[in-house]
């Protein structure tokens, strides 16, 4: 119990001070031109928070036009059109003259608002941790007081090597995979069926790659991305990558790079509702015992269900899925 006898909430009883798994959206939609970002911000705030945005300062800028893209992003990220605060933005990678230039346009001018910090196409951990370093001066300069959420793009074959030092590297919170950049690092050895499926999902090189990406992000306390679907508007397709990123993979997010694929890779994210309710309930019944062991349905639960369920509440809500009454109100409301 916590206070003058109010129940102990899940984040407090379970946890106990550890670094909590991060709760972010399951699909991370890129847009590059202002105009497309705006229409990814109108439609963030018509469907809900199910998607974060990212602004992409790599492959969004027109070259030679590095300093207005990257201003050009900060002025949309402080107006109104923002109103979910759920939007990051992707810099230049490290070999890349801008990729100072665009932290030092995008922390100083929107260094409280950005969900995060994507890194593209870095070659070691080295690299990686040079470029936190930068972002965590220019934080303090600021006087942010919060870290801001680092994702990293695994998309060479240094990066993979280095997997694990990466992941484990401070303000990290996403790890992504890059197929295609991954697939053409390889000199022409892999076809371009690997870069679409059933290809994706049964090379070896290709099921290796992902495998490790998951296991290095799960066993640091972070969220693995899996990569976009060249399927740009067959809703089919688009869910059963997501889905099949999720269940065989275990990924727990994944890119968007047209907005008609956003709601599917939502929908094969989402857990099962039959779970939710499921979950809902032994954390209701765990709550009143003051997260003792409890029986339920036949089967015996403790701490160990309960964090597990926790997550699917917590992946439930940030997904769209109803949630029983009683437990939205204990422990969301």
């Amino acid at each position: 119990m916590t206070g003058a006898g109010v129940p102990a909430h899940p984040r407090q009883a379970l946890f106990k001070g550890e670094k909590q798994f991060p709760v972010i959206a399951s699909c991370d939609h890129y847009a590059g031109s202002e105009k497309l970002i705006l229409r990814a911000l109108g439609l963030q705030d018509s469907i809900g928070p199910v998607f974060d945005l990212t602004c992409d300062c790599e492959d969004g800028a027109p070259a030679g036009q590095e300093k207005e893209h990257a201003e050009m992003i900060v002025r949309v990220l402080n107006s109104p059109a923002n109103k979910r605060k759920m939007a990051g933005v992707r810099i230049h990678d490290p070999t890349h003259a801008h990729w100072k230039q665009d932290l030092d346009i995008l922390v100083s001018g929107a260094g409280d608002l950005l969900s995060h910090i994507t890194l593209p196409k870095a070659s070691n951990a080295k690299q990686v941790a040079e470029a936190i370093i930068y972002i965590q001066r220019l934080a303090a300069q600021q006087r942010i007081r919060r870290q801001i959420p680092i994702h990293v793009i695994v998309e060479t074959h240094g990066a993979l090597r280095q997997v694990w030092d990466i992941a484990a590297l401070p303000w990290m919170q996403s790890l992504a995979f890059g197929l295609m950049d991954f697939v053409s690092d390889h000199h022409g050895a892999l076809g371009a069926g690997a870069m679409r499926s059933p290809g994706q999902f049964e090379h070896r090189l290709i099921v290796r790659a992902k495998a490790e990406i998951v296991a290095a992000a799960l066993a640091n306390g972070i969220v693995p991305a899996h990569n976009v679907t060249l399927e740009l508007k067959n809703a089919a397709v688009v869910f059963d990558d997501a889905r099949r990123a999720r269940l065989e993979f275990g990924f727990l997010r994944m890119w968007s790079i047209y907005p008609a694929q956003i709601q599917p890779i939502v929908d094969a994210m989402k857990p099962d509702h039959s779970e939710v309710e499921t979950g809902a309930a032994i954390l209701l019944a765990a709550q009143s015992t003051n997260w003792g062991p409890i029986q339920y349905a036949g089967e015996l639960h403790d701490r160990a269900t309960y964090r597990y369920y926790w997550q699917v509440l917590q992946k439930a809500k940030i997904t769209g899925v109803a949630i029983p009454a009683a437990a939205d109100s204990a422990f969301f409301g």
